[in-house]
């Protein structure tokens, strides 16, 4: 669908609740496409206009009723346009994602992090975890901008945390967000094609969201999606090719009492087919039905 232009006279729109509408009807005109932090057009408007004014995040509702000024008219206008024309995700513009209430340094070298892992830690992965002080050692493999090993070692204050992945362009992001966080003195950041970069390393908790989207998928990705770098969803034929090395590889890698919890999307039905003998624990969230599986290391091949 081709972008509706801007309109070349907006003096009408003068609150937020103008501009808040405005964005709405064009991004529905325009046919964008969310899924990066926001789930549509009011969201995702509503995101990017608090950014762009230098307002928290967490509600707009105490500034719909105030009047903009001509220099936040134009910002707000060309950010607006920038979405629209870029069809890039949002948190690319303005280089911020937030998790769990904490905020990231995101841009193209990584993908927009969205991880239901993120969810189950906020309450410390609770059902595998039974006390979050004796967590000494976590992994956090394919860590992209470094968001869950942040979320870890935040959660887990006794752990030291090894953060990998085979982008080296991901892992500057990653760094970022380390020292943005002041965690360098527990995090370690590790080049490694999933357990390639950390032989003899054992851990009490791995955890990952690693690529696991399906070529076909991938061949079918809207431009907000392909914004993002392939390397971060490919995940083979059926998207399950790096969960299979994983599950492979992962004993070795945990202590005796070590646990495992990957995020796989929509593969479950078939890593059960495949792996009938293994029993998968689904962790649940508010926004996800079986996509996170968690298996202790006992279970695991060895």
């Amino acid at each position: 669908m081709t972008a509706a232009p801007a309109d070349t006279s907006v003096e009408d729109l003068l609150t937020v609740r103008d501009w808040l509408r405005y964005a709405v009807s064009r991004f529905e005109a325009a046919g964008l496409v969310y899924g990066h932090g926001t789930t549509g057009p009011v969201d995702e408007a509503a995101f990017l206009m608090l950014k762009t004014l230098h307002l928290p995040i967490d509600t707009l509702d105490p500034w719909l009723d105030c009047r903009l000024t001509q220099a936040e008219r134009v910002q707000v206008a060309g950010i607006f346009d920038a979405r629209i024309l870029t069809r890039k995700p949002a948190c690319y513009l303005v280089k911020e994602a937030w998790i769990q209430g904490l905020s990231f340094y995101v841009d193209e070298r990584v993908i927009v992090p969205r991880s239901y892992i993120g969810e189950l830690l906020r309450d410390g992965l609770s059902a595998v975890v039974a006390d979050p002080d004796e967590v000494e050692r976590a992994l956090d493999l394919c860590t992209g901008s470094g968001c869950l090993a942040i979320l870890a070692a935040r959660t887990f204050p006794n752990s030291e945390v090894d953060a990998v992945d085979i982008s080296d362009s991901a892992l500057e992001v990653a760094r970022q967000n380390v020292g943005d966080y002041g965690l360098n003195d527990r995090i370690s950041i590790i080049a490694s094609d999933v357990f390639m970069g950390v032989k003899g390393q054992r851990y009490d908790l791995i955890l990952s969201n690693p690529p696991y989207v399906s070529d076909d998928a991938i061949a079918d990705f809207p431009p907000e999606y392909r914004a993002e770098p392939v390397l971060a969803h490919a995940g083979g034929k059926d998207g399950l090719d790096i969960v299979r090395r994983i599950l492979k590889e992962a004993r070795q890698h945990l202590t005796e009492n070590g646990m495992l919890v990957v995020e796989i999307g929509t593969g479950r039905e078939i890593l059960e087919a495949e792996f009938p003998s293994l029993e998968f624990l689904w962790l649940d969230t508010e926004n996800s039905d079986g996509e996170v599986f968690a298996l202790p290391a006992s279970a695991l091949p060895k």
